[in-house]
């Protein structure tokens, strides 16, 4: 197994195997004429969503500033696009794609094999081929903290999360929260988790949400990409806390967003970008952790009148309990029934 620390952000990266016509509106932007080029598929949140895929365009366009990149980037409206989408990439001669989100794998498979001299890279997801990096984060270890503040700042007792869509990536959202949670307060309710059922919807997040706060919760959780924005809105509306996701989602509703649980996968796009120019790209999978600060919590700089007096200390005593391997956070329903079982101990 091999380490290697990327330079600005210290993000450690552990390289091991991984098991494993454009659709939307289109734009380039970028250094001279041999600059890299760099080609960005987004998920069908889209540009503008404050959260995965904004992320994923700010690592591009710091590669555009500071290792005069091109970057091409394409929007998909839906799932049928993602393929042709990559392939027009392809087509253009870009030196790396990245596919954003792991609804993208499969046409990724697809693509990646038609063109077997350009570098991909996905981000969540897991396609198994030589020319991939499949670029993935520990969100649990992040989401546990949010759970976490979110147990010590409740006064209802009873809190809530909305998720996307139901699948294992946010199961590990969900599982650490309540861990985290329950960890602060024995006591807190984790009302049951809602799914919108799309990334998108910002409608159905703000409907779940408020199903949520109408049961008594007073801080909700989001990890649903654009739809999120609909929680917030909702927690606005309502006078309650929302958790915002994936970028700092804080100053979207000044005051009305507790925390956000930051996945950089900024810094994962750019490091990758900046390996491919030093000619340093291996395929197989990178982990971004709690330790390698790839995850982790917003500043709250909004709302530091609503914490307990001593939250932070009590943060960062969990976040050096996660990284010593003390707290083994759980990624699924299952591992956290155990979890929950070895509290009561």
């Amino acid at each position: 197994m091999k380490i290697r620390i990327f330079g600005l952000a210290a993000l450690a990266l552990v390289a091991v195997g991984c098991s494993g016509g454009d659709g939307g509106g289109s734009s380039s932007s970028g250094g001279g004429a041999g600059g890299l080029k760099v080609g960005v598929v987004f998920d069908s949140g889209g540009l503008g969503d404050n959260s995965f895929n904004d992320s994923a365009n700010r690592g591009a366009e710091r590669a555009k500033k500071e290792l005069e990149a091109v970057i091409n980037h394409v929007d998909s409206r839906s799932t049928k696009d993602f393929e042709p989408n990559l392939s027009t990439l392809a087509d253009r001669g870009s030196d790396i794609v990245f596919a954003i989100g792991l609804s993208q794998g499969d046409a990724l498979k697809a693509v990646a094999a038609k063109y077997p001299k350009v570098k991909f890279a996905i981000v969540d997801g897991t396609v198994d081929a030589p020319n991939v990096r499949c670029l993935k984060f520990n969100e649990e270890q992040g989401s546990f903290l949010a759970g976490y503040l979110a147990g010590l700042t409740s006064k209802s007792g009873k809190i809530g999360f909305v998720g996307g869509e139901q699948i294992a990536l946010i199961e590990k959202f969900y599982a650490g929260y309540a861990a985290g949670a329950k960890t602060a307060n024995p006591a807190i309710e984790v009302l049951p988790a809602k799914y919108t059922g799309s990334w998108d919807n910002v409608d159905a997040g703000k409907s779940d949400a408020n199903i949520l706060f109408g049961q008594g919760a007073d801080i909700v959780y989001g990890a649903a990409g654009r739809a999120g924005l609909g929680i917030i809105a909702a927690a606005k509306e309502q006078g309650k806390l929302a958790i915002g996701v994936d970028g700092d989602q804080d100053g979207i509703e000044k005051g009305f967003v507790l925390t956000s649980m930051i996945k950089r996968v900024d810094e994962a796009v750019f490091a990758t970008i900046k390996d491919v120019k030093d000619g340093k790209f291996t395929a197989g999978t990178t982990v971004y952790d709690l330790k390698s600060n790839g995850v982790g919590l917003s500043d709250m700089k909004f709302t530091q009148d609503k914490l307990p007096p001593d939250a932070k200390k009590k943060l960062d005593d969990e976040r050096a309990k996660i990284i010593s391997g003390e707290i083994k956070v759980p990624t699924t329903e299952d591992e956290l029934a155990k979890y929950l079982a070895s509290l009561k101990h």
